[in-house]
């Protein structure tokens, strides 16, 4: 094993992955969005799975992927074997998709050393690195401790707020076909519309076949939406691909940055039209 490592980008490459793999204090998650255990499917090596959905959501909340109490998050942390000092790097099956939500879900408890594996395990498979059946964790619990950092996310009266009284540039990170209108809603029985306020900028523009684009191009697309030194909530579907804005602005040198963690399946569930 090679000595323990921190992380100081909020992503990395398939290449640093590899060539850091066997790290002390290394721990790859896999934070695809509903994914269960199936020994038929392929990981990286030595892959945690991270259940959004079932372990580090909000059951008792009717809206999907609930922000997790601090509680909740430490015990299941832990139960992935993660410990204070780990270095976590988080994929997805889809590039960047749901891998974002973890990244910053870390973060919004207070926990830095992390990062998005650029790409996901699309971008590993491509690159022709090694992979293994997919396998339950089942070693020591680990020692992580969570600390809630409130800004991080916002809920519903927060951002009725913001709305109302333009505290915050509110970026809708859904397509624009959603945001305009134009075509309904995933969820079944959720009204179209958008957030009073909002802009909108899709997830995907930030993206090319699921891998961040370069910087430069990152901060031309909030150029024209957001001054460096503004605050942001954002906001997507349910709180996933909020995220991926979250990861591009910081990237991109935005600093006051948030996730509306109920986004439009809420307030298009509380707010009539």
């Amino acid at each position: 094993m090679k000595a323990n490592i921190s992380i100081t980008d909020p992503i990395v490459s398939v290449e640093w992955l590899e060539s850091h793999r066997n790290s002390e204090n290394l721990i790859i998650l896999d934070g695809s969005i509903n994914k269960v255990f199936d020994a038929a499917l392929k990981q990286i090596p030595n892959t945690r799975l991270f259940d959004i959905k079932k372990k580090f959501s909000d059951l008792s909340n009717e809206f999907p992927s609930a922000f997790p109490s601090e509680e909740q998050f430490q015990k299941e942390a832990q139960n992935l074997g993660i410990n204070n000092n780990s270095a976590i790097v988080v994929y997805d099956d889809k590039g960047i998709y749901s891998s974002a939500r973890v990244w910053w879900l870390f973060k919004a408890f207070g926990y830095t050393n992390v990062a998005v594996l650029n790409g996901g395990f699309p971008a590993w498979l491509k690159a022709e690195l090694p992979t293994e059946t997919m396998t339950n964790y089942t070693g020591e619990k680990g020692d992580f401790t969570a600390k809630l950092q409130p800004d991080f996310m916002q809920f519903f009266n927060d951002v009725k707020a913001a709305s109302k009284n333009k505290t915050h540039t509110i970026i809708d990170a859904r397509s624009a076909g959603r945001y305009n209108c134009e075509v309904l809603e995933p969820r079944e029985g959720l009204r179209m519309g958008t957030i009073p306020n909002s802009v909108n900028l899709p997830f995907t523009d930030l993206l090319i076949d699921g891998v961040l684009k370069p910087r430069v191009e990152l901060e031309k697309a909030f150029y024209m939406l957001a001054e460096k030194d503004d605050a942001i909530i954002f906001s997507c579907g349910s709180g996933l691909t909020a995220c991926v804005l979250a990861l591009g602005a910081e990237i991109s040198g935005y600093k006051n940055l948030s996730v509306y963690d109920g986004s439009w399946t809420e307030w298009g569930s509380l707010v009539e039209a």
